[in-house]
């Protein structure tokens, strides 16, 4: 069993020209390939076996990155079912040379756990701390309904 700062994994992609669409800005397919990659690593900490992607709710693009800035991509597990873990992912573009940040992409994603090509359990998530809960509480009450 883990907890919810266990699980929290973040990552940097510096937006080269090879990137970005006619409008010098990152394509959006590279963000949100990027932001299952590092999903999937927050959900495979806390399950400890290989996680797929199940589904990718509500990614919302609220503003573009530029060539030459940073892409920030910080996820956490925040929820299991039986053999799910749900991801909290958030990015935001980063200036390489002021540091300066700014949001811009987040989504909430479902990854599966799986053993030899099956869904396997994976153990409840503890929030482990006062700012875990409150991470956690977020990502609940703003999550999309599920069907």
């Amino acid at each position: 069993m883990s907890t919810i700062s266990e699980t929290y994994i973040e990552n940097r992609e510096r937006v080269q020209p090879d990137d970005v669409n006619n409008y010098g800005t990152v394509h959006g397919g590279n963000v949100a390939k990027w932001m299952d990659e590092v999903g999937a690593m927050s959900a495979m900490r806390h399950a400890g076996t290989t996680c797929v992607t199940a589904r990718i709710d509500r990614l919302d693009f609220e503003r573009p990155v530029p060539r030459g800035d940073t892409c920030v991509i910080e996820s956490y597990a925040y929820a299991t079912g039986r053999t799910s873990v749900r991801v909290r992912i958030e990015v935001a573009r980063e200036d390489p040379h002021t540091g300066e940040t700014e949001e811009t992409t987040s989504a909430y994603a479902t990854f599966v756990a799986i053993d030899d090509g099956e869904p396997t359990p994976v153990p409840e998530l503890t929030a482990g701390s006062e700012a875990c809960r409150e991470l956690r509480d977020r990502a609940l009450a703003e999550e999309p309904e599920r069907d």
